[in-house]
């Protein structure tokens, strides 16, 4: 896809994948929402935040009739916004499990869902969804989140055969661990340097969306060379 001018949604914008792949967008002149609970701190003409809630769909609803009316229609969707807690099945509060499943899982399903009609339209687009080495492998004691990106490779994997005949391309990403604030709430794991950078996960995206219109990556696995 020819990427100037473009107009992309990027849920999680604030920080972490979400940021670096904002900025990794404006760097290729693409018009570019920020959908995110906290204030994205960036300034630029051709970016605009939108404060969402990814879970809830009246929230969502809302910041994509503002940017469809703001901005355009979106042909590229990075449904990157996502959270983890810890905890053994029996230990994990409900509350936690059902949050993680809201906003990991409905998230991208009500994002993604008012985006697939307007990428009809155009006869072309692209949804980027982040998944997880947790996608891919149980964890002992996160259970619960490796439940939601389990079901974002099920989703993402149905997904791209119901779309690209439409000429919309669906892509799954599969990081292990990266260095960004999702380790905060993870008292038994730390970011550290070893780990990969947001910036990789971006760069990798836009390899995918500046791909051959008959270019299709569905899958990719990433991982960092040495962990800790």
């Amino acid at each position: 896809m020819e990427l100037k001018d473009q107009v992309a949604i990027v849920t999680g914008s604030s920080k972490g994948i979400g940021l670096a792949t904002v900025k990794a967008l404006l760097a290729r002149d693409v018009k570019v929402a920020g959908w995110s609970r906290s204030e994205t701190a960036i300034d630029h003409p051709n970016f605009k935040h939108y404060k969402t809630d990814v879970g809830d769909l009246n929230s969502v609803q809302e910041s994509f009739t503002q940017t469809l009316h703001d901005l355009g229609a979106p042909a590229i969707l990075v449904n990157n916004a996502g959270l983890g807690f810890m905890g053994n099945m029996d230990e994990l509060p409900v509350a936690e499990w059902l949050t993680m499943f809201n906003i990991n899982v409905n998230g991208i399903f009500y994002c993604s869902r008012f985006v697939i009609p307007e990428m009809k339209k155009l006869g072309y687009g692209h949804i980027i969804n982040i998944s997880s080495i947790a996608g891919m492998t149980g964890i002992e004691g996160m259970s619960g989140y490796c439940a939601t990106k389990f079901a974002v490779r099920g989703l993402s994997g149905a997904l791209f055969k119901e779309v690209r005949n439409f000429g919309i391309k669906v892509s799954c990403v599969y990081p292990g661990s990266v260095n960004t604030n999702f380790f905060d709430s993870i008292e038994s794991m730390q970011a550290n340097s070893k780990m990969m950078k947001p910036q990789d996960i971006a760069g990798t995206i836009i390899h995918f969306l500046e791909g051959d219109p008959n270019y299709l990556p569905v899958d990719i696995e990433v991982r960092p060379l040495r962990p800790k």
